[in-house]
């Protein structure tokens, strides 16, 4: 399933991952595969913002703001019908 396009936190950071494989195991959407012993993104698309990923990473290669990214404000404004508001734009609306 993906959300909405380009709009997700999700941040990786290829040097400090160790190939642990533990995000591959927690993502409930598997945005995540291993590849030669690193972890990759396979659609960042996918990425819900759940956290699980950064939560369980001992080696701080995942960054994600949990709940309160962009995917997460359009998401909230569609099952509310107002309009998304995540801070991220000067006006304080979304993207």
């Amino acid at each position: 399933m993906k959300y909405l396009a380009n709009v997700s936190s999700l941040e990786f950071n290829v040097e400090k991952c160790t190939g642990c494989g533990r995000c591959v195991e927690v993502c409930p959407h598997a945005v995540f595969v291993m590849r030669d012993k690193r972890a990759s993104i396979t659609d960042k698309d996918r990425c819900m913002e759940c956290g699980a990923c950064a939560r369980n990473c001992a080696y701080g290669a995942l960054k994600v703001n949990a709940g309160v990214g962009c995917a997460a404000a359009i998401i909230n404004g569609m099952i509310t019908g107002k309009d998304p508001s995540c801070g991220c734009d000067d006006d304080g609306g979304c993207c």
